[in-house]
């Protein structure tokens, strides 16, 4: 049996990732499993600060930010992998491909080229990313009752954000499961839980 595992949940907003993560990661610890959950942008004052960043700050600015974040998460999820712990993370460098490539379209040349050159430190590889793919029509119908929305949450730039992790999918499909997260959470939980049930055994 696989002692570890690095699994991360990526989406658009309101694809359900989130709450699919949970439930799978609560699931795992019921079955006995040293599971650690965590998120990015992180808790930390780095993650705080790219959180400003989204409501404040410009696409280089926020971008910077993600990564300096993630380089300080990468040493974290290092040491729970080697601790023996089960590390199940929603959102990570993929989410960072597919937005901010959108955000920095026109602002650059080959945006993703540059956020990439942005990880060349050593950071950890997911063993499996489940892609939770929806219409963003959709997706927003879901987070409509949000208080309070981040710029992200837009119609025509979730188009452009499904399509670059689409896109990110096929070129990754060794790693990456698209799954439909149209289908109710229970089943998607319920797919999810037994494709890394099923890794954890190898």
């Amino acid at each position: 049996m696989k002692k570890t595992a690095f699994i991360t949940f990526e989406g658009i907003d309101g694809s359900g990732k989130s709450t699919v993560s949970a439930m799978v990661a609560s699931e795992l610890e019921k079955r006995g499993f040293p599971i650690r959950k965590t998120v990015e942008p992180t808790e930390e004052w780095t993650g705080k600060a790219v959180r400003q960043s989204i409501r404040e700050g410009n696409p280089i600015t926020t971008a910077l930010l993600f990564v300096a974040d993630r380089a300080h998460h990468a040493e974290q999820i290092k040491n729970w992998l080697e601790s023996g712990e089960i590390v199940v993370c929603d959102r990570y460098f993929d989410s960072t491909f597919a937005y901010q490539t959108a955000a920095l379209e026109g602002k650059m040349k080959n945006p993703e080229n540059w956020l990439k050159s942005l990880h060349s430190f050593e950071f950890p590889k997911p063993d499996i990313t489940f892609l939770f793919d929806i219409d963003p029509k959709v997706g927003l119908e879901r987070i409509s009752g949000r208080e309070v929305k981040e710029k992200f949450e837009k119609l025509e730039f979730l188009e452009k954000v499904r399509k670059n992790y689409l896109s990110i999918a096929k070129r990754e499909c060794k790693r990456i499961v698209v799954i439909d997260a149209s289908k109710p959470k229970e089943i998607v939980a319920a797919q999810v839980l037994e494709i890394i049930l099923d890794i954890l055994k190898k």
